[in-house]
């Protein structure tokens, strides 16, 4: 039985792949190195962080977040400015 595809489907900017298409496809590890590193998803940091569980006062917490976008980074850097003068990084 041969369906008509919805024509709410069809995407005339990606066709469905044909045969030939598949046949001329190339697997993501069979490119090179620095292609793959390209095609891939986010790369990878150098310096991870962890996740970490931690409890703050909540006017602590509604503080930092009114401060807007990037309040979890400011966190870090005052921790990391803390220990620093206490000479502990």
């Amino acid at each position: 039985m041969n369906k008509k595809p919805n024509p709410e489907l069809v995407d005339d900017e990606n066709p469905e792949w044909t045969d030939e298409m598949f046949n001329q496809s190339v697997r993501l590890d069979g490119l090179p190195a620095s292609l793959q590193a390209k095609l891939r998803g986010r790369p990878k940091a150098i310096v991870t962080k962890e996740a970490v569980k931690l409890r703050l006062d909540a006017d602590v917490l509604a503080a930092l977040r009114a401060s807007g976008d990037g309040w979890q980074t400011r966190i870090n850097d005052t921790l990391r400015a803390s220990l620093h003068l206490a000479g502990r990084v």
